[in-house]
């Protein structure tokens, strides 16, 4: 099993309160090595421990009100 995991969501963001609020909810959540929220490519890529699921990653983004078009777990396509 690998050491790491990494989710990629495409996110509508429109601007930069949009990709703010993506990324705090992002920084309080355990489980988070690394992540790169990017209001021009609208994505968030999410570098997670493995205890840390996809669902949960995707629940927390949706929490901002945002919309997840699309969603990867280790480069396979996830429902979102």
């Amino acid at each position: 099993m690998s050491e790491q995991h990494e989710y990629k969501f495409n996110v509508s963001m429109s601007c930069g309160g949009c990709s703010g609020a993506v990324d705090r909810v992002l920084k309080k959540l355990d489980g988070i090595k690394s992540y790169d929220v990017n209001l021009q490519s609208q994505t968030a890529v999410v570098v997670a421990e493995p205890s840390l699921s996809y669902d949960t990653v995707l629940a927390t983004i949706k929490k901002t009100g945002k919309t997840v078009n699309t969603g990867e777990a280790d480069g396979q396509s996830m429902s979102v």
